[in-house]
């Protein structure tokens, strides 16, 4: 059964030939203004996410309601968990994308069952790096992404199971790191553990990703620290290492490359930059699938 509280899905398979001005108003009604507003990485996005609070506009949904005449089962569900998690701030975007035809780590994936299968959980720099590892691990693993800006540990214990969602996973690579920078050492780590926990029940092989540097000191209008970096990734280090888990080491990778890779003032990168973390994530993914 297909969930329930969006409109598009249901006018659209009750009612195939409505019109879009029809389905327009009666989406308006309950579609984007109730999604849950994901958390935003820095302040600016915040001030940006209250200005987009209401930014789906009919044109967007007569658009979406187009395309979604036009899916199976399958994609609609997607879109659904996609409208239910995305939030006021990222669904809009994803709206404006899919109309103008691009690309996006969101869109849904059809398996080629032949290969296996990996799940990407984590924030924003993950988004980053999505498509990058996809393309360079296409005809060689299906590449899934968790359907939100996955915030910090403690939206991740309450979500994780929607992330995972009901198929199998050979592998899973996640982070979670700048959203927790003001969380207590101690709970994340129990939070990192019994998030581990929960991804090993899966039977997945699975890969940390250690977070990524802060912007150089003094530049930084994030409120993320080289400090606030070290510790987190202290604990996550310690963690992995005691469960014997792999990682994904972002951080060294690009400490020395910041001022080539990085954006001004800001915790996320360039389109280089997200190209060389998913050659480096697809690297990891290939080598852990080829262990015994």
């Amino acid at each position: 059964m297909l969930p329930s509280h969006s409109l598009f899905t249901i006018i659209i398979i009750m009612k195939p030939n409505l019109s879009i001005s029809l389905i327009v108003l009666l989406a308006l009604a309950g579609v984007g203004r109730a999604a849950p507003a994901g958390e935003p990485t820095n302040a600016k996005e915040a001030v940006r996410q209250q200005a987009q609070a209401s930014s789906i506009t009919p044109a967007m949904l007569a658009a979406e309601a187009k395309r979604r005449a036009v899916m199976t089962a399958e994609q609609l569900v997607w879109e659904e968990t996609l409208e239910a998690n995305l939030g006021n701030f990222y669904l809009p975007g994803y709206y404006k994308e899919k109309d103008a035809k691009h690309e996006t780590a969101w869109d849904y994936l059809k398996d080629d069952p032949a290969l296996p299968r990996l799940l990407i959980i984590g924030d924003s720099i993950s988004r980053g790096y999505t498509l990058a590892t996809r393309h360079v691990l296409a005809g060689k693993v299906n590449v899934h992404r968790a359907p939100e800006n996955c915030g910090p540990t403690a939206n991740g214990l309450k979500k994780v199971d929607i992330w995972l969602g009901g198929g199998k996973w050979d592998v899973i690579t996640w982070n979670f790191g700048i959203h927790d920078r003001n969380t207590a050492p101690a709970t994340y780590r129990t939070n990192l553990e019994a998030l581990l926990k929960r991804l090993r029940q899966t039977g997945a092989k699975v890969i940390w990703v250690r977070t990524t540097p802060a912007p150089p000191s003094g530049t930084n209008n994030e409120k993320f620290s080289d400090a606030q970096c070290d510790r987190l990734n202290a604990v996550a280090d310690e963690v992995m290492k005691a469960n014997h888990i792999s990682e994904v080491d972002l951080y060294t990778l690009l400490k020395p490359k910041l001022a080539e890779l990085q954006l001004p003032n800001n915790v996320h990168f360039k389109e280089d930059g997200y190209q060389l973390m998913g050659g480096e994530v697809a690297k990891a993914v290939l080598a852990e699938l080829g262990r015994k």
